[in-house]
This record gives structure tokens, sequence and C-alpha cells, in this order.
């Protein structure tokens, strides 16, 4: 029986004669193969590049002289010459055993990703059509395990962590106190592929030209930019829709999300209209989500004190007036800013640019008249190459631009006080819940003679090693700051050390004042000026007392502090300042889930909270979710949560899946927000006995 491979048109008509009684595609065992089996048992999901085999139960009737042929639909309105190019490229091989014919497929490693319609015919010897098998499909996914593939990763743990992982860590808060929240992915979740490949339907490329669309759906490259676009929703109908201050009315705050999974449901069900909010990191998440998903290995990075380079002068040039106050703002620097990595060999780019590829989905600039960005390489960035592919110059920006801060005089002139570029690029550990630092990555060692080369290679200013800092026999300012907890009151230490042998008498003010974490300031909490003597190489300890009371009038929903101190000595020219970001801690969410868990079968989960604020809580919420356990479930709280009062719930869910697996809570209410929780969930498989479970 001899075999073939063609692409049909999709109007064709079929008689049936019953040689064909049933065609069985093998979901289970193709699913464990192609590790899609957590994505779904029942429908047949399968990686490019990869074989995989479906069985033809046949009638006596059909002879080793019929002719079959598989045929395959990739998406509709196709051309005849896209079919006859995926007719060249799949092939299938056949062996008969009594009544069953196991075909076997193979997929090229650059096949188009996405849903395929498959027919099995057989034809007379003569090349008459006697029988067909159709109203089948199946899903074709990128392949990491396949070292043809462009998405190809020769490592199994990175695999595991970066294809496979439902759980994350995603990184906040300041560079010298970063703190981490949990994030739930979800990419396995039922019918969140559907989604994802909907994502890319509803781009503006897929509506305008689904050809086109269609035979770059094989490139990661295509792909992948085309999800930085279809995140958020600018200018197109994406997923998101960014909003970076209260309030959040018609939607959900950015701090409440703690997965991508209700997210794109949302989006799914309201007919691809954006869901309201999202912040980078929540743009990052779901992107994540969907690359993984589609099988492009993928990671969340942060990258503290990161800059928003609106003119492209590598320069964050921050005006600050005699007041201290923010004017003229245009450029910014972010306390943080969130994207991901996903990994791949750029053949569109010259060596050296495979690997890690930058991808930012949250809408800042106009790349090619979208709001995309990337993918752009980690090592073009590191090596300053920034005529390479996509939009290297604002991510070098981002974590190389010289965050400068001017004084403003009355007479307009500007004097420098000090500067800072970005630090503590972060990612998750694939060996656990902890953070990896991924800055040399990005850049070489600072003050090394590479990063100078590279600095002058991408045309950045270099610094003299003294601008910013103090010259010898100025004053030199530092702040310190014991752990900040929200809702309590603390101690903000500015030290003043004079490296002179002469005494020093400054004129010294500290404003601290809150911010939103893209550095919007959303007022001053306490201000305090003082004149200070400092004698020759010694140090004066000035401190400032935060009250609750002072700045939870405005704190920002990302509780942070920002306090700029500020030093002039009068005869010398040049001012000192120093800047310090300090996040407020959030106190203790205790998730806890008893016993053990078992796949199918009731399980508890204890969450507990104490209220650490002074005044009562109104409007508590807990929100739970986790990949495999339960979908997103509010549980309100009854009442008002008095201070010191401790809450306490509980939860029934059934484990829907096996394996390691983290149970997310968020808690909210009218004057505490954004507290977070998560627990670890060993889910095991049902054990039988005598046909008792």
């Amino acid at each position: 029986m001899s075999p073939s491979f063609s692409v049909r048109p999709t109007a064709s008509v079929w008689s049936r004669s019953g040689l064909i009684a049933h065609v069985d595609l093998r979901s289970h065992e193709n699913n464990l193969a192609h590790r899609t089996r957590e994505i779904d048992r029942e429908r047949l999901i399968v990686r490019r590049g990869q074989p995989f085999a479906i069985t033809l139960q046949c009638s006596d009737s059909l002879t080793p002289n019929h002719h079959l042929e598989v045929v395959l639909f990739p998406r509709e309105n196709n051309t005849r010459d896209e079919q006859r190019e995926a007719r060249d490229k799949w092939w299938f091989d056949q062996q008969r055993a009594q009544d069953e014919i196991v075909l076997t497929l193979h997929s090229p490693p650059d096949a188009v990703v996405g849903h395929y319609r498959l027919a099995v015919v057989a034809k007379s010897p003569v090349g008459h059509v006697v029988d067909k098998a159709d109203k089948m499909g199946f899903h074709l996914l990128f392949n990491p395990w396949c070292k043809d593939d462009v998405v190809y990763l020769p490592d199994e743990r990175l695999l595991q962590e970066y294809v496979m992982n439902e759980d994350g860590v995603i990184y906040m808060g300041a560079s010298d106190s970063i703190r981490s929240i949990p994030w739930n992915y979800g990419q396995f979740e039922d019918y969140v592929m559907d989604v994802c490949f909907d994502v890319l339907d509803n781009s503006k490329d897929a509506l305008k030209n689904p050809k086109a669309d269609t035979e770059n759906r094989s490139d990661p490259v295509y792909v992948s930019r085309m999800i930085t676009a279809m995140v958020n929703s600018n200018g197109d109908q994406g997923v998101l829709t960014g909003r970076w201050e209260e309030p959040y009315s018609g939607g959900v705050a950015p701090y409440r999300w703690t997965g991508s999974v209700p997210i794109l449901q949302q989006w799914s069900r309201d007919g691809a209209k954006a869901v309201k909010y999202g912040q980078c990191w929540v743009f990052a998440g779901v992107a994540c989500t969907v690359l993984r998903c589609l099988g492009i290995p993928t990671r969340t990075i942060t990258n503290f004190s990161s800059a928003h380079d609106v003119d492209g002068n590598l320069s964050i040039d921050i005006l600050l007036n005699d007041k201290l106050e923010t004017v003229g703002k245009k450029d910014s620097s972010w306390n943080f800013h969130v994207w991901v990595e996903s990994w791949m060999r750029r053949d569109d780019l010259p060596k050296g640019n495979d690997g890690w590829q930058v991808l930012d989905p949250t809408p800042q600039e106009l790349s090619e008249g979208e709001f995309c960005c990337g993918p752009c390489p980690v090592a073009a960035i590191k090596e300053g190459d920034l005529a390479m592919k996509y939009d290297a110059p604002f991510v070098f920006a981002e974590v190389n631009a010289d965050i400068i801060y001017w004084m403003v005089g009355p007479d307009g002139q500007r004097k420098k006080v000090t500067s800072g570029v970005g630090k503590s690029i972060s990612t998750k550990s694939v060996n656990g819940d902890f953070r990896q630092d991924v800055t040399l990555h990005y850049k070489y060692p600072e003050g090394s003679t590479k990063e100078r080369e590279v600095y002058e290679k991408a045309g950045r200013p270099v610094a003299d090693s003294t601008d910013g800092n103090a010259e010898p026999g100025q004053l030199q300012l530092s702040i310190r700051h014991a752990k900040a907890v929200f809702g309590t009151d603390f101690d903000v230490i500015v030290e003043v050390h004079n490296g002179g042998s002469k005494d020093a008498i400054a004129q010294l003010t500290i404003l601290a004042m809150a911010v939103t974490y893209n550095s919007f300031t959303r007022g001053e909490c306490q201000r305090q000026a003082t004149s200070v003597t400092v004698p020759g190489h010694k140090t004066h300890k000035e401190v400032l007392r935060l009250r609750y009371d002072d700045y939870v009038k405005c704190v920002s929903e990302h509780h942070l502090i920002r306090v700029r101190a500020f030093a002039v000595v009068p005869g010398q020219d040049k001012p000192v300042m120093t800047v310090a970001n300090i996040p407020l801690n959030m106190p203790e969410l205790l998730v806890q889930v008893p016993g053990k868990a078992v796949v199918q079968e009731m399980a508890t989960a204890h969450i507990s909270f104490a209220n650490p604020l002074p005044v009562p809580l109104r409007g508590g919420v807990f929100t739970v979710e986790g990949s495999g356990l339960l979908s997103a479930t509010e549980v309100h709280v009854k009442g008002d949560i008095a201070p010191g009062q401790k809450v306490s719930v509980m939860l029934s869910f059934s484990p829907r899946r096996v394996g390691v697996r983290k149970l997310m809570v968020d808690f909210d209410s009218d004057r505490l927000k954004d507290v977070k929780g998560v627990a670890t969930v060993v889910v095991r498989k049902r054990h039988f006995i005598s046909g008792v479970y």
C-alpha cells in the first residue's frame, strides 16, 4: 500500500465505503511523548520536528493495492502554493498488523505552529477516492527539545523551568531591598492554549493578511514579537489595558492579580476585549504564560533602577528645583521594570546573537509603528551592538543610561548632583524560589575596560569616576534605614561624612515623598531642614522619623517611599545629594494545606492574617488560585477587621492534576492591599485497592 502526503482545499466532498472503520489519534501516548499531557489528555497536541503515530482500523477490503493519503489543513484559505510547500515538508510512513495500520507522521522542525485539521484518504489502485476519515485535528507547538528547532535549548533543567513550570516568582521593590511575589503562569490550565492561539489570531497582522501571518508562524522571532504587541491593548485587540495610577475603576487593580489565567480567560470570554488593568509585571507574567504555552522557553526579568530614555541620548536627566521637587519631566527612572527573555536562535542576525532575547510587552514606545519591543539579543546589549533587531537602543538605555540629577537654580542654570545606572537584574533560579542575578549577562563589570569600550561603541558618554560623588574634602551622604513595615513608624538615618581635615558646616535637607514604582510623585510625607557641623574625618547622623499617620495620607499602592538628602556647604560650588528608595514591607499572610493532597479528592486550605494597622480594615477579600488546584476564587471577610485582630478562613478544593503545585493567595481591603501568601502543595495520585479507591 503506497503512502502519500498532501494538502487539499477544504470544500472537497468525499464518499464513504467503510474501508477505514476508525482512526485513533493515540492522544494519551502521543501527548506524553511530546510533553503536552499537562495541556490536554484527550485532544492531540504535538511538537514540531518530532514524529507521532496514529492508528487506522481497516476492513479486509482495504488491500495492499490501495493507496493511502494523509491530508492536512493547516489554516483556512491556504493557496495551492502553500499546500504544495506543506506537502513537500511533511511525510509519513506506515506499518500494517492484522486489521490495523500505524501511520507515523513526521513534521519538519520549522513547521507552522497552530491548529491543523487532518484527514486520511483511501484511493483505489487507479486513483479513485474510495473512503475518507476526517473531522480530526491536532495542535502543533514549538519544540525546544528538538535540536533542529530554532528554540532548541540543550539543558533539561532549564526546559523544566522555562517551559514546563507553571509557577514562578517575580521580583520587585528596590535594588537594595528586593522582594518577590509569586505568580501563577498556568500555561497548561484548561483551554489556555486555545486562548494563546486566539491572541495570535487577533493580531493586526493576522487580521490584515492571514496568508503572510500563517507563513510567519514558523518563526519564533515573528511570533514572540506579535505576543509583545498583543499582550498590551495599545492600538490593537490586545489582552491588557495599562494604568499606572489610581483609581482603577471599572477593572481590577494591577496589584490584585496573582496569575495570568484569569486575565486570559476574561479576554477570551469577553470577545477579545481588553482586560483592565495591568502594569509591567502583569504584562510580563501574561507574556511568559503565552510563550511557554507555545513552546518557547521564557523567563521573567526584573531590572532595578530601570531607565526610560525618551529622547535616545542614553542619559536620563531628572531636574529638581530648590525644594527637591521634580520639574519638567520627560525621561524617567523606574524603581524596577519587568520584561521577559525568550530563548531562540537568531538566523536573521549575524553570529553571536543566539540565546536569550529581550521581549517587553509593556507599552512604552512605538517600535515600527506598534507598541511592542523585541526580540533583542541580550548578547547585543552586552556588546553595545545597537544595530541588532529589534529595539536594541531602547533596551540598552534601560540597563545602561546614566541617570543624572540636576539642581535647577532660579536663573535656570543646572548643577549635576548625583547619578546612577540600572543594576541587580534578576530572575528566578532554576534551583528553587530564590533570586539569580543576571546583571553580567547584560553588561560588563562596572568600571572595567570592557564596560568603557562598550559605552564608547554605543555612543554613551563615559562618566568621570568622580561624577556624582564627593570630591576629596567634600561631604559624602548616605542613607540607612531599618526594615520598614507598612503600618509602623520607622527611622531614616542620613549619614554626613566629612572627608576633609577641617570642620564643615552644611545646610542639610531631607525630603521623604511617596512615589509609584515608575517614579510618579504622590505627595510629600515629611521634610526636615537643619544646619549641621561635621568635624574633619568624622560622620554626623541625622534621624528623620517617618510616622504611619504621615505617609499613609499619600503612599501609593506600590508602598514606596523615596528619600532625598541634599547638602549645601557655603563657599563650595557643587552641592551633594543622595537618593534612597524604601519599599514598605507587607505583613505576613499564612497559607497552609494540612494533610495529604490527592488528585480529585477534597483538600482544605487554611488562610490566616492579622491586621497590623492601627485602624480597622473594611471590605477584606482573599483571592485564591493555583495551577492544577483551583481556578481563581474570592473569599470575602464578613465585617470589619479590628487593629491587631486575626482573621482565618478555610477554603475546600479538589486538586485537578498531580505534582508539586503552588497555592497563591492575595488579600486586599480598603486600607491594606497587595498582601501575598503562597503554600506548596504536593498532589498525589489516587491508589486503587481491589477496585476501591
